[in-house]
């Protein structure tokens, strides 16, 4: 190799290194980056005997507490087992975080690998042209969606609560099925708040792990003497079908207009498009999730029950 290539090796990196990791024996080389978020990255990894192909999420924990939330969000991808929600395939953790300054350590979690990407992804490209879904494959993801967030608040000894539904966290496999994913917000459902300390707890977690759009109005302003519990999810719910609908959450086009989501979140302000594909009842089950008072929201039996008369009533009509 002459000095000029060498060169350009040592300034551009050599393309044909690849990381490769040992995770509990086997192992894998990494190929490329698919996301990053605020507490973890998602990288699309190779099985290096089988060549099969996975997501391999990676938390870096700066502190113990950091520590303690990826292993309940490894705990929690253990425990759940449904269709409809992302399965664990591996995981582990390297280093070992304390004190002492930077010190830490990092979880790695194995996961499967969905080629098709996000619902948001797809719905993204569909919004190009406008081109809506069929009311029909609507309520198919979405019932499929709802029966994976009715196994978490059923489940037991402790109903559980994903608090960050959105399109985001949801895949689609070959078959355009919805899997749930991201159980690192999950927590347990029902949460009493008794004084300001506690509501500032909560409130400052959900603007950290809930995201802003998709975000029930109780966890804005957390009330110092309240109960929260997995309602907060099915406002989350209405968000997501309005999504399916109209390609965004209707948050999403508050906060684009430079608007506060803040205060339309509180207002329960919710804006349907003047020229729409959708009947009235399509509109009605959005508003039946999106009530600002959770007390006056309905629980996750209620929204299937609701959301199946519909597909029926589609369906006799066809």
């Amino acid at each position: 190799m002459n000095a000029l290539g060498l060169s350009m090796i040592v300034k551009m990196g050599c393309i044909c290194t690849r990381e490769s990791l040992n995770i509990n024996g086997i192992k894998y080389v990494v190929k490329e980056r698919q996301g990053e978020g605020g507490f973890s990255t998602v990288d699309l990894i190779e099985n290096k005997g089988t060549k099969r192909k996975y997501a391999l999420k990676r938390i870096l924990c700066h502190s113990l507490e950091d520590q303690k939330v990826a292993m309940e969000e490894i705990s929690y991808c253990k425990k759940i087992r449904h269709p409809n929600i992302i399965e664990l395939v591996d995981s582990t953790f390297k280093g070992s975080a304390d004190i002492v300054v930077n010190a830490t350590s990092e979880a790695f979690l194995v996961l499967p690998y969905y080629r098709r990407g996000t619902l948001h992804d797809y719905l993204t490209l569909r919004s190009f042209n406008k081109n809506y879904l069929d009311l029909r494959e609507i309520l198919r993801l979405f019932t499929d969606i709802c029966q994976a967030v009715k196994y978490l608040h059923d489940f037991s000894p402790e109903p559980l609560a994903h608090r960050d539904l959105k399109v985001g966290n949801v895949c689609l496999n070959d078959d355009m099925v919805p899997v749930l994913m991201d159980l690192g917000s999950c927590a347990p459902a029902r949460v009493q708040v008794c004084g300001a300390q506690d509501a500032q707890k909560l409130q400052d977690l959900a603007a950290e792990r809930c995201s802003m759009t998709y975000r029930a109005p109780e966890l804005f302003h957390v009330e110092s003497y309240c109960v929260i519990d997995q309602r907060t999810d099915i406002w989350s719910l209405g968000c997501v079908l309005f999504a399916l609908c109209y390609f965004k959450s209707p948050y999403d086009f508050v906060y684009e207009k430079g608007d506060s989501v803040n205060l339309a979140v509180i207002s329960g302000t919710v804006h349907f498009p003047e020229e729409t594909p959708f009947d009235e009842d399509v509109h009605d089950l959005i508003l039946f999730m999106l009530k600002v008072n959770p007390a006056e929201r309905p629980f996750i039996d209620n929204v299937l029950e609701r959301s199946r008369h519909l597909q029926n009533k589609i369906e006799a009509v066809v």
